[in-house]
């Protein structure tokens, strides 16, 4: 399955080229949530316009993803823009599978903040967590069935049900806030901030 979703998303990418779209207006509305920097981590970020927003507040971004098309056009845009971006292919898979509790993922090291937008894994959500250092910041969404009254796609197998998000999280992470509504850009969407506790003493 691996194989063929990396083949799936890397011909998307060529169909639609490099050209990357201004960051999630989720990212821009919760960055005061955000620690003035630190390792920053983007899951399935794709083209990178999330993670290069970031890049271009000081963070050290990391952009994972499965096609090495995104890849290779985020890496190119970072360049153009004169913005570090470090990039990794990877099925997502490989972290959600990763259940022998470190406190790191398989890139080896812990984050400060950590994006996922627009992917659900049920699996990785409940031990997404352990990708965060203590104090750690997590952005999430991910459109709900609702959004099905405006838009047939993503179809309902890729989407929460209303009220599920906060049922799939791990308690060592502090709901920070959690909103499901029709957001900005016309989807409705479940977005969460949430921050790593930190270990008891």
């Amino acid at each position: 399955m691996a194989e063929a979703d990396r083949e799936k998303w890397n011909a998307i990418y060529e169909r639609r080229g490099p050209a990357v779209a201004k960051p999630a207006a989720f990212l821009e509305e919760a960055r005061e949530v955000l620690p003035p920097g630190g390792a920053a981590l983007d899951l399935a970020g794709g083209r990178g316009r999330n993670a290069l927003w970031l890049a271009g507040r000081g963070f050290d971004v990391t952009l994972a993803d499965i096609s090495a098309v995104a890849l290779e056009h985020a890496q190119a845009s970072a360049s153009a823009a004169g913005l570090s971006l470090s990039t990794v292919e990877i099925d997502l898979d490989t972290i959600s599978d990763d259940a022998d509790g470190r406190d790191h993922d398989p890139l080896g090291r812990s984050w400060d903040v950590v994006l996922l937008f627009h992917f659900l894994d049920r699996a990785l959500l409940a031990t997404i967590s352990r990708l965060l250092v203590p104090g750690g910041v997590l952005l999430f969404c991910q459109p709900t069935v609702r959004n099905l009254e405006a838009h047939e796609r993503p179809s309902r197998r890729f989407l929460l049900e209303e009220g599920e998000l906060e049922t799939l999280l791990d308690p060592s992470l502090e709901i920070v806030s959690l909103v499901e509504d029709w957001s900005s850009e016309g989807r409705h969407e479940a977005r969460l901030v949430a921050r790593r506790r930190a270990p008891l003493s």
